[in-house]
């Protein structure tokens, strides 16, 4: 069989019917999600008045920022995203450590009992104990209203520690650790010196996880926070845009010039970009490990 590896397949009629058909859907799923999002923040760079006159559609109209000053002048907000942002990044770090510590033993043959192990460990993923248990477990470690309520109930994910064990097992060779404890490396050694840098891809990927979901909660501390100055810019969003609860204090600068339904319009529109930009900077950074790291944890161990 001869092979013209510089020749092009002529598509047939039904090929070029499914390509058009395929690109079309693609390009209305595109607009679907596109659109809200260019709306949003086209909505808060514009007037109050063209906001609610409808006259946004794509673009700002009569652009100001308004809705921003508003945003970063209020210091509930600012506090908001300042705890936000603390319990990303120290949540983050305590999440990856504690993966790590419980995937790097459940990934080496010579771990006694890690079958056993790690069986209770996906039976916490089955069963919990329900929120009334959690709440009482909380309180009576004297975590209500603190910030540790906020990291440790949510300290280690079983699924993020099966993805990472996985990916210890099917990227460390045996022949490395043997290697190693033969020079005198001890575990942890080891795990620092030679596991960690080669299991970039999965950290990555395990980080993003877990500081997606510390930006984005805002159950937790819905039930177990009281004082306003701990409570994540998730709660005043959530405060903001379903209860329409807004600080009259935003307001003060800016009743004499627009009127004060617009004003809070265009402080939901901005509270919401200012909420997203975290996310979306990180984003980049991690993605060129994100298809690696997930496909190598995910093959079945």
């Amino acid at each position: 069989m001869t092979i013209y590896p510089n020749r092009l397949i002529k598509e047939s009629p039904g090929d070029r019917v499914f390509n058009v058909a395929t690109h079309l859907y693609l390009w209305i799923i595109f607009v679907l999600v596109a659109y809200p999002l260019i709306y949003v923040v086209s909505a808060s760079f514009s007037a109050p008045s063209a906001v609610i006159s409808g006259k946004v559609w794509l673009w700002p109209v009569e652009p100001t920022l308004n809705g921003y000053e508003a945003v970063f002048k209020n210091k509930q907000l600012v506090s908001g995203f300042a705890n936000s942002i603390f319990y990303m990044v120290a949540g983050t770090l305590i999440n990856l450590v504690m993966t790590v510590m419980a995937a790097f033993p459940l990934s080496r043959k010579e771990l006694t009992g890690r079958n056993l192990f790690m069986a209770i460990f996906v039976f916490t993923m089955l069963f919990s104990g329900g929120l009334i248990p959690n709440f009482l477990l909380v309180r009576d470690l004297g975590m209500l209203d603190t910030r540790w309520a906020m990291l440790l109930p949510v300290a280690l994910s079983v699924w993020n520690v099966i993805i990472t064990r996985t990916y210890f097992q099917a990227t460390i060779p045996d022949e490395l650790y043997e290697a190693a404890s033969m020079d005198g490396c001890n575990d942890f050694r080891f795990l620092l010196r030679m596991a960690l840098p080669l299991s970039a891809p999965i950290l990555a990927v395990i980080a993003l996880y877990y500081g997606v979901g510390h930006w984005n909660s805002y159950f937790n501390a819905l039930i177990y926070l009281k004082s306003p100055d701990l409570q994540p810019l998730q709660i005043i969003l959530r405060n903001i845009l379903v209860l329409n609860q807004l600080d009259p204090t935003m307001m003060q600068d800016f009743e004499a010039l627009q009127r004060k339904q617009g004003l809070v319009d265009i402080v939901k529109y901005a509270v919401i970009v200012v909420a997203s930009v975290p996310v979306l900077l990180i984003y980049p950074f991690v993605q060129k490990y994100f298809v690696r790291g997930i496909m190598i944890g995910a093959i079945k161990g």
